[in-house]
């Protein structure tokens, strides 16, 4: 076995074998998989605050909508619903399409826009909360009062 590496050992210093030798391949593979590990976790945190920033913007998005209608339609307040929002009734349509996401669920109660969040056990799990601005949407969201628009 001493000869046989010895005689590959030759070979390869004169020059009639490339390549790379096991050892060097193992290294390469270790240390794409360190940069790997590296990479996915200093994204790992991206989902989160993209999820918080659509959420912030289709709640921004929504409240201008109802606030468009509430200028037009003065003393609506109780009734205005989604359909009047996405409809071409009452001037409309004042939205182009209701969100809809999977990390939060906006709805209109009784003229009150409310978002529920995610939860562990999924969309629209959370507590009920009035949107009373971007904050509704981040952790502090639980312990908001209820306000309308």
């Amino acid at each position: 076995m001493v000869s046989t590496y010895q005689r590959l050992k030759r070979r390869r210093d004169v020059g009639e074998i490339d390549g790379f030798t096991l050892i060097e391949l193992l290294i390469v593979i270790v240390v794409l998989g360190i940069l790997a590990a590296v990479v996915i976790f200093a994204l790992g945190g991206i989902t989160g605050k993209t999820q918080l920033a659509a959420c912030q913007a289709d709640g921004a998005t929504v409240s201008t909508a109802i606030s468009a209608y509430l200028a037009e339609n003065p003393g609506a307040l109780s009734t205005v619903t989604t359909a009047e929002l996405s409809g071409t009734a009452n001037g409309g349509p004042y939205i182009q399409s209701w969100p809809s996401a999977t990390s939060y669920i906006y709805t209109l109660p009784s003229g009150v826009l409310t978002v529920q969040a995610e939860t562990a056990a999924g969309a629209g799990t959370g507590a009920l909360v009035p949107y009373l601005g971007p904050a509704s949407c981040g952790p502090a969201a639980a312990s908001a009062t209820s306000i309308g628009l």
